[in-house]
């Protein structure tokens, strides 16, 4: 097949990075594959395959690249076009239709819309539901990420499940696998020092880190938190830090290219997300034995701890459930997940369940 994926960027994040393993994946199988991107820029470009060609737009803004996106179509007429994030997924069915090509297009939604733009202030990120309810029924496919996004899109739209097919990530790969047995050099992490509680993510709001940060205040010392990320929100949370008298306990350290070998290390790993549409860092914790914690938020956090069975599952936003949970994993009270559980988010059985969808 000739298969083109469409995006944003290739700005480290988790939609990007699934982007990156799905393209490399498509071309390992022999597919012809093209990753078109609104913008150039993105330190993920250089884990893709050789094999994988690069298409920059250069377009930069969403609703401008409708008509670049159609000629590219018209040009390439790749047999399928898979997009990924909700409103590179509007651009991509509307030009679609545009180019009047017989491309397969098939949109996969990383997040539950309700949720993500809910609450926008902006106006063009308001509408954004709307539109989602009566654009996305003119693709070929929806692919949700978990469950509880697939209900999300099935309300929303009002469109039969067969055309919202539930299909996991593929966070669980041969490069993590062989990532988190890499060393460590990190002081905190030397032999008999205190336990250290682990997060992944940007430094935004939805990610919930000052939920985090509160729960940390409350544990005795000497336990440490790091926090690998970078985002808007990094003056804040070093301020609160400050505030809660634990500044000298918390790092937060930037984007760490390799979280996994600090999975593999620490003591209890934790999710206080808002919302999410599948957590990949909880995933990837769980598959490096570290045990988690984190919120049931909407969605995937319950699916993938199993309601519970392999991790403790916590109230969004509950400072003092939180704290007691993370206690409990620095303890060793919180069960690991088996691998023959961890089966169903594997790269190579993913993938193949996306070339099903994608040849339709």
């Amino acid at each position: 097949m000739r298969i083109a994926l469409f995006t944003v960027s290739l700005e480290v994040g988790g939609a990007e990075r699934v982007f990156v393993t799905l393209a490399n994946g498509f071309a390992e199988r022999g597919h012809s594959v093209q990753v078109v991107l609104m913008k150039p820029e993105g330190a993920l470009r250089k884990e893709l395959s050789p094999a994988v060609r690069i298409v920059d737009l250069r377009t930069y803004r969403i609703w401008r690249t409708v008509l670049p996106l159609a000629r590219y179509l018209r040009r390439e007429r790749p047999d399928a076009l898979l997009s990924t994030l909700s409103q590179p997924n509007l651009v991509a069915i509307l030009a679609k239709r545009l180019a009047r090509v017989p491309t397969r297009v098939v949109v996969r939604e990383a997040n539950t819309p309700t949720r993500e733009f809910g609450g926008a202030i902006r106006l063009k990120d308001r509408v954004v539901p709307a539109l989602i309810a009566r654009v996305y029924r003119y693709a070929d496919a929806i692919v949700a990420v978990s469950k509880g996004v697939q209900t999300d899109l099935l309300r929303l739209t009002g469109l039969p499940q067969t055309r919202i097919p539930c299909i996991y990530n593929p966070v669980i790969t041969q490069e993590l696998l062989q990532k988190r047995e890499a060393a460590v050099e990190h002081s905190w992490f030397a032999e008999g020092a205190p336990p250290v509680v682990l997060a992944v993510g940007r430094l935004t709001a939805q990610k919930d880190f000052p939920t985090l940060l509160r729960a940390f205040a409350r544990l005795p010392a000497p336990a440490r938190l790091l926090i690998l990320g970078e985002g808007e929100q990094r003056a804040e949370l070093e301020q609160l830090a400050q505030q809660l008298g634990i500044a000298k306990r918390v790092q937060l350290p930037g984007y760490e290219p390799n979280p996994f070998r600090y999975m593999r290390r620490a003591s209890v790993f934790v999710l206080s997300s808002r919302y999410e549409g599948l957590p990949n860092a909880l995933i990837q914790a769980m598959a490096c034995g570290c045990p988690v914690v984190a919120t049931d938020c909407p969605s995937g956090p319950r699916e993938i701890l199993a309601d519970g069975k392999y991790g403790a599952l916590v109230p969004v936003g509950d400072v003092d459930v939180l704290a007691d949970a993370i206690l409990q994993g620095i303890q060793g009270r919180i069960p690991h997940a088996p691998d023959e559980w961890l089966q169903q988010f594997e790269e190579s059985h993913i993938i193949e369940q996306y070339l099903r969808v994608l040849e339709g």
